[in-house]
């Protein structure tokens, strides 16, 4: 059922073990995952012909990449896909989603980022149940709220006990409990580990040389390295004297955990000790930065971040920010960065790493050499070094402008192109090149800094000496955080091999893990299909909605951006159909005519003291008929800003009373879905209490007079209301239109124009 490829033996092992349960593979880049992948979905699509494959890979390119090898290799004819090729289809954020929706209908394996797909199941435009094998590449990311993790979720309650997932990953991490919780996440019962040490994959492994390049931290820093410590130890002393704070000397970590702890203190209440030790902690944070970026990166980018915060004190409302500029020895700190560029005093990791790509280069004119960089601020320094040798380079870097950098995707993909072709030797890249893209054959990789996480030391390693060796280069400075990062990494790597053997003996301590996952879930509960067939309408506020899989519920619109908010996947859960829409106001509207704006505690606070909010509210006001404000959090709304509580209370009685708008309160998503979900039912089967059209005089002109009759009639709000009196020109013309008029006006649909209709047609009975 595959061509062009032999499987290896530990390839048919590892599938196996696929093949019988939820499995978790586990092997070094360039060992052949997705190989693994295909030959299990060829296996599925042969004993399922009627169901689909699904495979999530966390970025374009890599589905793009994946696409391709499925098309290569898959022998179509020998499965009984007539279409072949067109049969494999990628889902991205470019495809509109009507398209995805129809796209889904008629293909047999389904490649998708996991965001855009979450919201496809959210929006009911494809059903999971129909996927025999759901395939997650780099399923490390199968933590906390990442998209993998809720879509498996839905799958195993979709599909039965046959339904099948497949993780894939280089590197699931160090520590034992994110291990499990990827397991856990992803409903594993099986694990197959391999490193570079097994005996069956040894031979196909690539010897890679790993060497660490030591250099000193210059003697010409240390005046300015001194003196950043000093400010730093001067604002934690004085977090000290508040008795927030028992010893000085805290690590990063430790700073961020502190930082965390009083941020707990705060919710609880106003405390303005509190609030000052956390200011002073942010001076704090931002001053180890750059003792950070000092010690690994050089002057260079120390200067950058430190003449940046000078120059946002003007402008920036953060106060952490302008205490800062206006301390002394703070001023002096940046008047020595300064100083330090302006003589030219780089890191001496520059002149080690220039000369050794020239030395390459010279001995291998075609090597092709990835440096990765933490930051774009180095990355333009080494690319600028370079250049001095005449060294070609291009920096590699995400889609984000930042400092006049930024690629997009098609951009990415043609420095690939490239840099495959031999264009230029060198390719500077920050973290976006670790993972997710199809770099080409690489001959060295360089880190200009070692980098403490194992997961991210696996990636960039496992660049090259996919099917050629290769070496590793890992610049360190001594005495720094380098070193820290260095053997931090080592550690973890050590122990992420030591727990996976362990889980891999002993699966049920990953079993363990799923305690507190529902019994529906680890029940694999078959809940069967809906249609998918689309089907365009008006759905009040003149919104379009598009039909897909509805279910028996009440229709929840929402904004598409609240995507990513947990309400949307609470609201899933419940008997309700959600539909993502581009809404000119509101976060959520319920029977075309409520209008709902959700806030978390601070942003509800901070939305009122700049007055967002009450512009929002206007909007809302205006255009629906009933409007809603829902804040969410417990947190304290009089202790979140450090603002007068009577500017809150008079900007909340604007809402209430000037408005007439309520605000209610929740105690988090599920809870504010519930509420949502209530409010939608009421106001779709026109339950709660009875109200005749408040508020007759509706600002005393004719034409809002005229606006308040028409916006009575059903599923008609402000917006409607003027739309139907300027097509008809009154309100006479309006109640006369038949239902074939009412529909020629731009937003009405069948069910508005047939209820106005019926509604002025029907006989008066008293009741």
């Amino acid at each position: 059922m595959l061509k062009g490829i032999t499987p290896r033996l530990y390839q048919q092992t590892i599938l196996g073990s696929c093949v019988k349960s939820n499995t978790l593979v586990v092997l070094p880049t360039g060992l052949g995952k997705t190989a693994i992948a295909m030959m299990l979905a060829a296996l599925r699509l042969k004993q399922n012909p009627d169901l689909k494959i699904l495979m999530l890979a966390p970025t374009k390119p890599l589905c793009e990449q994946h696409a391709k090898s499925f098309k290569a290799h898959l022998d179509f004819e020998s499965l009984g896909i007539s279409k072949g090729e067109e049969s494999v289809v990628v889902f991205t954020g470019t495809i509109s989603p009507k398209k995805r929706a129809a796209l889904w209908e008629n293909a047999r394996i389904v490649i998708s980022t996991p965001q855009g797909l979450e919201n496809d199941v959210i929006s009911s435009r494809i059903d999971l149940s129909q996927v025999s094998c759901l395939i997650f590449d780099e399923a490390h990311h199968a933590t906390g709220d990442y998209s993998y993790v809720w879509v498996a979720k839905q799958y195993e309650k979709m599909t039965s006990s046959a339904g099948r997932i497949l993780a894939l990953t280089a590197s699931p991490g160090s520590e034992l409990d994110k291990i499990k919780e990827v397991c856990s996440n992803l409903f594993i019962s099986a694990i197959e580990v391999r490193t570079d040490n097994d005996s069956d994959v040894r031979e196909y492994v690539q010897e890679i040389e790993k060497t660490y390049l030591e250099v000193a931290f210059p003697s010409c820093y240390k005046i300015l390295h001194e003196k950043l410590k000093f400010v730093m130890k001067k604002k934690l002393v004085a977090i000290q004297k508040l008795g927030l704070l028992n010893k000085l000397g805290l690590t990063k970590k430790q700073l961020l955990m502190f930082q965390r702890e009083l941020q707990r203190k705060l919710s609880n209440g106003v405390d303005y000790d509190v609030m000052k030790a956390l200011s002073l902690l942010a001076e704090a944070l931002k001053v180890e930065h750059s003792v950070g970026l000092l010690e690994c990166q050089g002057a260079g980018a120390c200067n950058y971040y430190l003449s940046n915060l000078i120059e946002s004190a003007a402008s920036s409302k953060t106060k952490a920010v302008k205490n800062l500029a206006w301390d002394a020895d703070f001023k002096e700190c940046v008047t020595l960065a300064k100083g330090l560029v302006d003589s030219g005093k780089q890191h001496p990791k520059f002149d080690l790493l220039i000369s050794m790509v020239y030395k390459e280069l010279i001995k291998y004119p075609l090597a092709k050499i990835l440096l990765f960089t933490e930051l774009r601020d180095s990355a333009l320094e080494i690319a600028a070094a370079l250049e001095t040798k005449e060294i070609r380079s291009e920096i590699f870097v995400g889609q984000a402008k930042k400092r006049g950098l930024g690629l997009t995707q098609k951009k990415q993909k043609e420095m690939l192109e490239r840099f495959r072709s031999g264009e230029f030797p060198v390719m500077v890249a920050t973290s976006v090149a670790e993972e997710g893209l199809d770099i080409p054959k690489v001959d060295s990789v360089i880190f200009f800094e070692p980098t403490p996480s194992a997961i991210r030391t696996i990636q960039r390693r496992g660049r090259t000496g996919r099917s050629a060796s290769g070496s590793v280069r890992i610049l360190v400075c001594k005495g720094t955080r380098d070193e820290a990062y260095k053997w931090a990494a080592h550690h973890k790597e050590k122990r992420m091999y030591k727990f996976l053997e362990d889980l891999k003996r002993d699966i049920s301590l990953v079993l363990a893990g799923k305690e507190g996952v529902p019994s529906e879930i680890t029940g694999q509960k078959k809940l069967g299909g809906f249609s998918v067939k689309s089907e365009v309408s008006k759905v009040g506020n003149g919104v379009e909605e598009e039909k897909v899989g509805k279910k028996s519920g009440p229709l929840i619109l929402c904004d598409h951006r609240e995507k990513g908010n947990l309400v949307l996947k609470e609201l899933f859960e419940m008997d309700c159909t959600v539909r993502l829409s581009q809404l000119k106001c509101a976060d959520y509207v319920l029977g075309g005519e409520v209008g709902v704006e959700l806030k978390k505690v601070p942003d509800f606070v901070n939305s009122l003291v700049d007055g967002r909010l009450l512009k929002q509210v206007g909007e809302l006001r205006r255009e629906f008929a009933k409007s809603v404000v829902i804040v969410e959090g417990q947190e304290d709304i009089y202790s979140v800003r450090r603002v007068h509580a009577n500017a809150i209370r008079g900007a909340l009685a604007s809402i209430g009373l000037g408005f007439g708008v309520p605000v209610l309160y929740t105690r988090d998503e599920k809870d504010t879905a519930e509420l949502l979900l209530l409010m939608a039912k009421r106001s779709q089967s026109g339950g709660g209490s009875k109200v005749l059209h408040t508020d007759k005089t509706a600002g005393g002109s004719i034409s809002n007079s005229q606006e308040y009759l028409i916006s009575a009639l059903p599923k008609v709000g402000p917006k409607m209301a003027r739309g139907l009196l300027v097509h008809f020109g009154s309100v006479q013309g309006v109640i006369n239109a038949s239902e074939k008029d009412l529909l020629e006006v731009d937003g009405v649909g069948k069910t508005i124009a047939s209820a106005i209709a019926g509604l002025v047609s029907s006989k008066y009975e008293k009741k």
